[in-house]
């Protein structure tokens, strides 16, 4: 109902602009000009003259000569109706102008009499009217003008508005190809997790089945409606970590911190899980003692995301770089969705390796 309501005021608007442009433009400036000229009542039958006119001169203009023929290259065409409008009107106004300032019949019976008295010619006097039929013919070409001009500017505008809605359209199918990337991704590694964990111990096996279950629900759901709220996405990780502790022996150290009392606010969803997966695919070792640290602040609108870990001795952890599916996936959608807005730095040393995340609502 609401969207309804908006798309009448929209379509009402232009008819409104239209209908103030008339009359501040053209119908105003007619009265102040012509006000004091005549008495008798022919200033308002010019001006609603005048008015009549130049709205069919402006609207043939505007709905069917411009659309059908100048936007579609007819020029000839175009040019040759818009003169014969402006002729057949002009003729029209030049016959109404006649009539309204003629002199009084008698007064034009008196007039020819005199001139056939003194030059012996027996026609009747030319009526006036001749400097407003020139003034309707320039005004007609300005009309004319107008109408091209705006209905020009009106299709650049919608043009404009047509390529930023499919901008918005490919940005959006790009977004959900991203997301779609990252759940079977972060789902495959989970598996492998929990494949792992049933050899050790087949009751921590079960339990985090179910938080698989609770995760995977939020990623189906929850993450489908575009935008995500901050405190689900804090829940969902904690949710992750705590699955993947599960698994970590007790020569891995492993500190985590998310803030307690912060403001809310919308962020995509999964844009920091591929970094914790990162972590702990690459910095738990088999044959030393590891770290992983995750924590998150949020501070004025900034979030500040930091996950560091060290680089384990399998041959397999040497090139942790961001070159896989979760991390490259994580820039393209910054680069989507924080254009100017965000700052990745991924430092690797010898033996740590730390990714720092900012983002700015």
């Amino acid at each position: 109902m609401k969207s309804d309501s908006m798309a009448k005021k929209r379509k009402g608007l232009p008819v409104l602009l239209h209908a103030t442009g008339w009359i501040i433009l053209f119908i105003l400036p007619q009265f102040l000009i012509s006000g004091g000229l005549f008495n008798d009542g022919r200033t308002t039958r010019v001006v609603l003259f005048n008015t009549l006119v130049f709205l069919i001169l402006f609207y043939t203009n505007y709905f069917w000569l411009v659309p059908r023929l100048a936007q579609k290259k007819k020029w000839f065409a175009f040019l040759v109706l818009a003169a014969s409008l402006i002729v057949v009107l002009g003729y029209a106004s030049g016959k109404y102008y006649e009539n309204l300032f003629a002199p009084p019949r008698e007064v034009m019976e008196r007039i020819r009499e005199a001139n056939q008295r003194t030059q012996g010619d027996n026609r009747m006097p030319r009526r006036g009217g001749g400097m407003a039929l020139y003034n309707f013919f320039i005004t007609s070409f300005l009309v004319s003008g107008f109408a091209v001009g705006i209905r020009y500017a009106e299709s650049a505008v919608r043009k404009e508005e047509e390529i930023k809605e499919l901008e918005r359209e490919k940005l959006n199918s790009e977004l959900a190809l991203l997301k779609n990337q990252v759940s079977p991704h972060f789902f495959f590694n989970t598996l492998n997790n929990i494949y792992s964990l049933i050899e050790i111990n087949g009751k921590d096996a079960q339990e985090a089945v179910l938080s698989l279950s609770k995760m995977m629900r939020y990623m189906l759901y929850e993450s489908e409606q575009g935008n995500t709220r901050l405190s689900n996405e804090i829940e969902f990780m904690k949710g992750y970590i705590d699955l993947m502790k599960l698994r970590l022996s007790d020569r891995v150290k492993l500190t985590v911190s998310f803030p307690e009392d912060y403001a809310d606010q919308d962020v995509p969803p999964l844009l920091f899980i591929p970094f914790i997966e990162n972590a702990f695919k690459h910095g738990v070792s088999a044959v030393g003692n590891s770290f992983i640290d995750i924590a998150l602040g949020v501070e004025d609108g900034m979030i500040t995301f930091i996950a560091a870990n060290s680089i384990g001795g399998r041959a397999s952890d040497g090139p942790q770089v961001a070159s896989g599916i979760g991390l490259d996936n994580v820039r393209k959608r910054l680069a989507l969705l924080y254009p100017g807005r965000h700052d990745l730095r991924i430092d690797r040393q010898e033996s740590v390796y730390t990714v720092k995340l900012t983002v700015r609502s």
